[in-house]
């Protein structure tokens, strides 16, 4: 039996007191109303409605009844409008990985904009490398991520792409920083600093393929999981990092200049389950790529240099 259909019924006639009203309202004949009254009565094992005299009135157990009904029903309408809410991902958790090398001022304006589309969503957000992300999204720890390409994977649905234009990352004493690009060739001779493999495996293997047919097999990969240690070794000399410009603004001392002929640009999107996705997942990819390209300067467009040093270097005079 179907209560709540019933239930329905039930109120609408006791609403207006009149089988053939209460029919018209649902648009449907009044014998099947009646019989489904019926039916309901037979249920509940009482009378709902005192049929003998000319209008008909609610019984004790009707009135009784129609204030339980409304609320039931009134529960049941809230129930469906939860549920809806969740289908449309703007309710309930999102569990959301991003890159570690993401910028503070993207994940603040991700999560703002996040707030403002879905007020009632739960955005956990976990800091992972792209093979951390794609491995935690095969078992269904991670609902949504952002990773770096390409990516070497099956059912796996992709948010539009963002590429990012690379440079190089100097010392601002090296020669080749007072070039307004570099061409990967003059690279020779120095290593090259960048995320461990393990981190995005085919984001790696591309980077080091593109290096070696421009004329840069870098003499030595040297890993670095976070960008201080990666200005470590580049200031010390002997390297060079290939990052985005937002890098370079982290640390005054270190100069980014585009590479000759743009043959690196770093791709990233949003990446889901194709199966059993979760609802906000295309909504967190289209506002990641929304935030991502607001973010992200034109391709060959250096960061802006600095008027003047952060603070002076200065150094004694040998005795």
């Amino acid at each position: 039996m179907d209560l709540l259909r019933h239930l329905r019924h039930f109120v609408l006639v006791a609403r207006e007191l009149h089988f053939g009203r209460a029919a018209e309202l649902l648009g449907m004949a009044q014998p099947p109303l009646s019989q489904s009254i019926q039916r309901l009565e037979r249920e509940l094992e009482v009378e709902l409605f005192d049929r003998s005299r000319r209008q008909i009135r609610l019984t004790t157990a009707g009135e009784l009844l129609l204030g339980e009904a409304e609320e039931l029903l009134a529960g049941e309408g809230r129930l469906r409008n939860l549920m809806r809410q969740v289908r449309a991902g703007v309710l309930g958790v999102l569990r959301a990985g991003v890159p570690p090398d993401t910028p503070a001022v993207r994940l603040h304006a991700l999560l703002d904009r996040l707030a403002e589309r879905a007020p009632g969503l739960d955005v956990e957000l976990h800091e992972l490398t792209s093979g951390e992300q794609l491995r935690m999204l095969a078992e269904r720890r991670l609902d949504v991520g952002l990773v770096h390409h390409p990516v070497e994977a099956e059912g796996l649905r992709f948010g539009a792409p963002v590429d990012v234009p690379l440079g190089v990352l100097l010392p601002r004493t090296s020669p080749l920083a007072r070039q307004r690009e570099v061409e990967l060739a003059a690279l020779a001779g120095l290593d090259l600093v960048t995320a461990p493999r393990a981190t995005a495996p085919g984001w790696h293997d591309h980077l080091l393929e593109v290096c070696r047919r421009q004329g840069f097999p870098a003499t030595r990969v040297r890993p670095a999981h976070n960008p201080e240690f990666l200005f470590g070794l580049v200031l010390a000399g002997g390297a060079v990092a290939i990052e985005p410009a937002t890098t370079a603004r982290r640390e005054p001392r270190i100069a980014w200049r585009p590479i000759t002929g743009t043959p690196l640009l770093k791709r990233t999107s949003a990446v889901w389950p194709e199966r059993s996705a979760h609802p906000a997942a295309p909504m967190f990819a289209q506002v990641s790529a929304e935030v991502s390209t607001d973010a992200e300067p034109a391709a060959g467009t250096p960061p802006q240099e600095p008027t003047q040093r952060p603070w002076p270097v200065l150094f004694d005079a040998p005795g």
